[in-house]
């Protein structure tokens, strides 16, 4: 019998692309593909590729260059795909280069290389589709592409504008991903509030009923099926504040991932930020008198072009007042094609260096206090590893790869995926320790 053609697959950047990746990879399973662990060991390697930042793009190239050096035959999508001429300078030997979301282009040049073997037999494919996660949690994509224009980022350029699912194909995948075992579904998009505004929240039916395409009923719906849901890339629309009387009846995960990028109202104008920013303290402070075990994580930006002093000690206030749990902090880099580029008023790199020290430290503290309080509480946790003597896993308040982590000890074994009650008993700065009290 012909052996099965075999795929090596890397894939950059954000939780996005990661669910590009499993879509890629599904569809040629289903084909008869099989998945290799190494470069040199498979026919073909695809790389799916960030190009949101120059560091990003420079880690892309590498990506490639490695695969180039280990095996030759490469095929190349994702965000930096969208431009391809830089990597068609470096690498002018690639066979294919595709942009973000274009499935069937990155499946022609498979086939093109490497033709499948025989005809696709679907069921070769288990029905929630290849994951590249754990089996106990899954990021589940609703929407692709982003309608803002904000003036650093160039995600509409290389993702395009907002396009919704259909509020009944997202709760299908849902479904069977937690029929297959998931136990968290993290809800991303480029701007998972604007859910449906594209096409004008259009009602499709759902078991009995019609849901409609919109945040506030979708995140509903989600909050059914059984499963921690976790709410991610959010910005503050005023419609946002309707969500947290889900998070207080228990629905979905009391957490909120909004990327604010600054808090000062010249830098925010600047960034081109959508969204009603001004009043966003005392919505804050309501969110948390409704809900008061909301964990808020955010993303900031310092040394945007024409910051100054006052405006970082401005946010610096900023922060001390949210009490922003968790929180990541870049330094601002031009990006070619964004429009912060002509902004002039660039930021020394010493100065950057020293507002990010300032910011994580001053972070640093909030976050610590923050975990103090939970010193003695009773969490509910999900495992991700067990070790010999210590689990690590998460609370409700931490999403994966970018929060912080529970280590748990436990008199029984503990597998991985199971959610268990354990009594916090410290806490350092970013991780809580702990022991399991129930299951």
């Amino acid at each position: 019998m012909e052996r099965a053609p075999r795929i090596s697959f890397t894939s950059l950047g954000c939780p996005k692309a990661l669910v590009d990746s499993e879509r890629i990879i599904t569809r040629l399973r289903a084909e008869g593909y099989e998945l290799a662990r190494k470069h040199d060991g498979a026919d073909i390697v695809i790389v799916n590729t960030c190009g949101f930042l120059d560091s990003a793009k420079q880690e892309s190239l590498g990506a490639i260059g490695e695969a180039m050096a280990e095996n030759g035959k490469v095929i190349v999508t994702g965000c930096m795909g969208a431009e391809p001429e830089q990597i068609e300078a470096a690498y002018p030997g690639v066979l294919s280069i595709t942009g973000p979301q274009q499935y069937e282009s990155v499946l022609e040049a498979v086939h093109r290389a490497l033709p499948p073997v025989h005809n696709p037999h679907l069921d070769l494919v288990p029905p929630q589709g290849v994951k590249l996660t754990p089996r106990h949690y899954a990021y589940l994509k609703i929407s692709e592409g982003c309608n803002n224009r904000c003036s650093f980022c160039i995600i509409p350029k290389l993702r395009g504008d907002l396009v919704s699912r259909p509020a009944n194909d997202v709760l299908r995948e849902a479904e069977r991903l937690v029929s297959a075992g998931v136990k968290e579904l993290l809800v991303i998009s480029q701007d998972t509030s604007a859910y449906g505004v594209d096409i004008k929240y259009a009602d499709s039916p759902w078991k009995d009923r019609q849901v409609r395409a919109k945040f506030f009923d979708l995140a509903k719906e989600l909050g059914e099926l059984g499963a921690w849901v976790r709410l991610q890339y959010v910005y503050p629309y005023p419609h946002v504040d309707e969500v947290i009387g889900l998070m207080t009846e228990g629905k979905i995960l009391p957490y909120l991932d909004i990327p604010f990028q600054h808090a000062s109202p010249v830098v925010l104008r600047a960034m081109k930020r959508p969204a009603a920013q001004e009043k966003t303290l005392a919505r804050i402070k309501k969110w948390r008198e409704q809900c008061p075990d909301l964990t808020l994580r955010s993303t900031f930006i310092v040394g945007f072009p024409g910051e100054t002093d006052s405006d970082f000690a401005y946010l610096l206030d900023w922060l001390e007042e949210a009490e922003i749990d968790r929180l990541g902090c870049f330094k601002y880099e031009p990006v070619a094609g964004a429009a912060s580029n002509a902004i002039g008023n660039a930021v020394p790199e010493e100065i950057k260096q020293e507002r990010w020290n300032a910011l994580m430290a001053r972070q640093q503290k909030i976050s610590a206090r923050r975990l103090k309080r939970k010193v003695g509480t009773r969490q509910q946790i999900i495992v991700d590893e067990v070790g010999p003597t210590v689990a690590k896993g998460r609370s409700k308040a931490d999403a994966p790869q970018i929060d912080g982590a529970v280590y748990l000890s436990s008199r029984r074994p503990l597998k991985v995926g199971e959610i268990v009650t354990a009594k916090i008993e410290r806490a350092d700065q970013y991780d809580l320790h702990g022991s399991v009290a129930g299951f």
